[in-house]
């Protein structure tokens, strides 16, 4: 049997993950960081909680939403004359709890 097909022994993804997205898009009309700042506005649209770093931006929310906002940033980078793009992605995933941002960085926290 096909394992996409069978729904036997399929771990339920009810949990929270951390997913670190980096897109690289390479376009000869468009300057690079401004297809990047278009995706970052989108996942700030999408309601999913998020932070930008320097080289990624990393999102907390469930495992189905966040594939589905990756596939459509794709799609709105080639709509913005994207011809090529290079995308990174890291994921963290817990059988039983909520992976969040803020477990990792609370501590780095700076507090005025």
């Amino acid at each position: 049997m096909n394992f996409l097909t069978t729904t036997q022994n399929l771990m339920t993804m009810k949990n929270k993950i951390n997913v670190a997205l980096q897109i690289l898009p390479r376009s000869s009309t468009k300057d690079t960081y401004s297809i990047v700042d278009e995706a970052i506005e989108m996942i700030k649209q999408s309601g999913i909680k998020y932070q930008v770093c320097p080289f990624e931006t990393v999102l907390e929310g469930y495992y189905d939403e966040i594939m589905i906002l990756i596939k459509k940033i794709h799609e709105q980078c080639y709509q913005s004359d994207t011809e090529t793009m290079m995308t990174y992605i890291k994921i963290q995933t817990s059988a039983k709890t909520d992976v969040t941002i803020d477990d990792k960085m609370h501590k780095y926290k700076k507090y005025d």
